[in-house]
């Protein structure tokens, strides 16, 4: 199963507050751990919503929202993917995880979609074109 590890900001992380040499170091032995242990797929720190946009959608019309963005408890700082057994191992790992930030934080876990979850809506001329597209995305690595 792949899960998305979401970091959840915080007031400093959305100031701009970068992580001290230490916290970078045993943030990276962390990610140490997860390559050794074939989970990590992907994982990065994110700019501050200040950097950020959104654009919002309203039937055909589309609004741009430049940051930054008020509600920091629902604000993103980082994120990893990872690829796990079940949610109860990615659980356990987000519990090894050094705590990303200098006060108070919380690590959201969400399972990322299978071509499976879809059922019969994903007929196989869409698994055919999603399968030829994820290729093409592989292949640029």
């Amino acid at each position: 199963m792949k899960v998305m590890v979401l970091v959840k900001a915080t007031k400093d992380s959305e100031a701009g507050v970068l992580p001290s040499t230490e916290e970078l170091t045993e943030m990276g032995k962390y990610n140490e751990e997860l390559v050794k242990a074939g989970i990590m797929l992907a994982g990065e720190g994110l700019h501050p919503s200040s950097k950020g946009a959104r654009v919002r959608f309203s039937g055909s019309k589309r609004t741009v929202l430049d940051g930054p963005f008020t509600e920091t408890k629902e604000l993103i700082a980082g994120f990893w993917m990872w690829q796990v057994k079940s949610m109860e191992e990615a659980v356990e790992w987000v519990k090894r995880c050094p705590n990303p930030m200098r006060v108070e934080s919380e690590i959201e876990i969400r399972q990322v979609f299978e071509a499976e979850d879809f059922g019969p809506a994903l007929t196989p001329e869409l698994r055919d074109a999603e399968d030829r597209l994820r290729s093409q995305v592989e292949g640029k690595k």
